[in-house]
């Protein structure tokens, strides 16, 4: 008996649909990896990437048959012609040929050599024998220029530097000896850079005493220096600061002699006239500059165009902005260019130069068209300034607008046009105007 027995149920009367299970897909097993380690994981991908098979070592192909064998082999590199034996790979019975492998990396210095003739036409030296040359060149062959074991192996008592001096000596004479043209050899590193023996012996001597300084010795050695940079730098603001502080010279010659000579009733009005910018410029351009060469002593180390452009900002500082493009314009014109191509010394300061002669110029040339305005009486056009009139007769007379006490001219309210549609008066207040009629008071 089951429920529906017990409910009076029919028991064909609900019919359930089992329920399908999803399929599972089915992932193939990635090549190089064992079933039991690929089951591990669960078929979740590895945490470390799987290598790939074309980065694993190849098989060797089925038709080859590889076998090791041992046999004897000869080396370029020994003289002795020495045979020995070591382990070869054998491809389908096919030996290797050509040269042993590590053959290659054997290196070796050319050595110069010279003949009996040659040594007594360039290369006698009353410090050195023959035969102590002769052994210097076997063993610097034999040692390839290791000096230090050559002096090591070397008979008599002589120092690495005293060998090296008379190798690269006879190499560089038999080199001059033998080149068709000294001009052929200008270039080499044993003529371009010779062998400075005292500047070796120096170096070295220096050297040791740096090495066997102790703590004591490299504390105070570098007390030493910071002082005398401390020194070095208070210095150079003292001379800047003084520098700037000094006065600026006068030119004082036979031409101010002569200004001065000439009398005072025949100077112009337009001489009188002084602009205190063209006054003040030079000596505000000379401080400027020597405020300026501190400050670059100070840097110590900077670029010439970095000077050139703080000269340029100091002497343009007391003209305006129209005025240094006049001058960037007249620039342009001559063919110069703003900035010099190669800012040597000399051409920075011709540059400088000519830019304060084309200020000048521009300052001068500004002074006269104002001197020639004030001679031709040009100021009274100017608002507010008196205009003398003459009519008819010898007596001027000043001519003065109609003007009434506030300010503003006669008859220019009646000088306004009408709007059209506008009413011609003013309107009525509002306690003048005409009251509307009711019907009472009809």
């Amino acid at each position: 008996m089951d429920a529906k027995d017990i409910l009076g149920l029919p028991k064909n009367s609900i019919t359930q649909e089992k329920k399908s299970r999803p399929q599972k897909d089915s992932q193939r097993k990635p090549d190089g990896i064992s079933r039991e380690v690929y089951a591990l994981t669960g078929g979740f991908p590895p945490l470390i990437p799987a290598i790939e098979a074309s980065q694993l070592k190849k098989r060797p192909p089925s038709d080859e048959k590889i076998t090791w064998q041992w046999l004897p082999f000869t080396n370029s590199a020994r003289k002795d012609n020495l045979h020995l034996y070591h382990w070869v790979r054998i491809v389908n019975g096919v030996p290797p040929t050509g040269d042993y492998s590590f053959a290659k990396y054997n290196k070796s210095v050319d050595i110069v050599k010279y003949t009996d003739e040659e040594y007594e036409k360039y290369l006698t030296d009353p410090m050195w024998t023959k035969e102590e040359t002769d052994q210097l060149f076997e063993l610097c062959q034999s040692f390839d220029l290791r000096f230090i074991v050559i002096a090591d192996r070397f008979p008599s008592s002589r120092t690495v530097e005293e060998l090296k001096d008379r190798y690269y000596s006879v190499a560089r004479a038999m080199l001059a000896a033998r080149a068709p043209s000294p001009g052929d050899i200008s270039g080499h590193p044993l003529v371009k850079e010779p062998y400075n023996v005292s500047q070796e012996t120096e170096r070295k001597r220096a050297l040791s005493m740096v090495l066997s300084q102790t703590k004591q010795q490299e504390r105070k050695d570098a007390e030493v220096l910071a002082e005398a940079k401390r020194i070095t730098e208070s210095r150079m603001v003292a001379r800047g600061a003084e520098e700037s502080e000094l006065p600026v010279p006068s030119n004082a010659g036979p031409e101010s002699a002569e200004r001065a000579a000439i009398p005072s009733d025949t100077v112009s009005p337009s001489a009188n006239v002084q602009h205190p910018s063209a006054a003040v410029a030079p000596s505000t351009i000379t401080v400027d500059n020597a405020s300026i060469l501190a400050s670059l002593r100070m840097l110590r180390v900077y670029l010439r165009t970095y000077a050139l452009d703080q000269m340029v900002q100091a002497a343009s500082s007391s003209a305006g902005l129209r005025t240094i493009k006049r001058v960037e314009q007249t620039l342009q014109e001559l063919g110069v260019n703003l900035k010099p191509r190669v800012p040597t010394k000399a051409v920075c300061a011709e540059h400088l130069e000519l830019r304060r002669e084309i200020l000048t110029l521009l300052n001068l040339q500004k002074q006269e068209a104002e001197g020639s305005s004030y001679r031709d009486g040009s100021y009274g056009d100017t608002p507010g300034t008196p205009k003398h009139l003459s009519h008819g007769g010898d007596q001027d007379r000043i001519f003065v607008p109609d003007m009434n006490f506030a300010g503003e001219r006669i008859g220019k309210r009646d000088q306004k046009r009408k709007a059209p549609g506008r009413l011609s008066e003013a309107p009525l207040p509002a306690h003048k105007r005409p009251r509307k009629l009711k019907a009472a008071d009809l």
